[in-house]
């Protein structure tokens, strides 16, 4: 099952577009506090910030589309299995 999902989700790894979505998201959200600190509804401002949140993340997977995401697939760690053999075989070598 988590192989099902990692498959159906793609993270977008140290790129541009994830840096984008980084900050425009702690941008939108600081805005959103900041107005409610001084102020602001909370449930309106709160749904701006979510609504900005949406947009901005379909902004960052039009990126990653056009090419400012990740260009590699994602590194898969070893299973127990071939972790424990590589370390045997490292023991047996010295």
């Amino acid at each position: 099952m988590a192989d099902a999902h990692h498959e159906e989700h793609d993270d977008h790894g140290n790129t541009v577009s994830a840096w984008f979505l980084t900050v425009s998201w702690i941008v939108a959200w600081t805005v959103a506090a900041v107005a409610i600190i001084f102020g602001g509804a909370l449930v309106t401002w709160t749904v701006i910030a979510l609504v900005a949140s949406i947009a901005l993340a379909a902004v960052a997977g039009v990126m990653k589309k056009v090419g400012l995401g990740r260009k590699e697939p994602r590194p898969v760690p070893p299973t127990r299995e071939e972790w424990e053999a590589g370390r045997e075989a490292t023991a047996a070598a010295q």
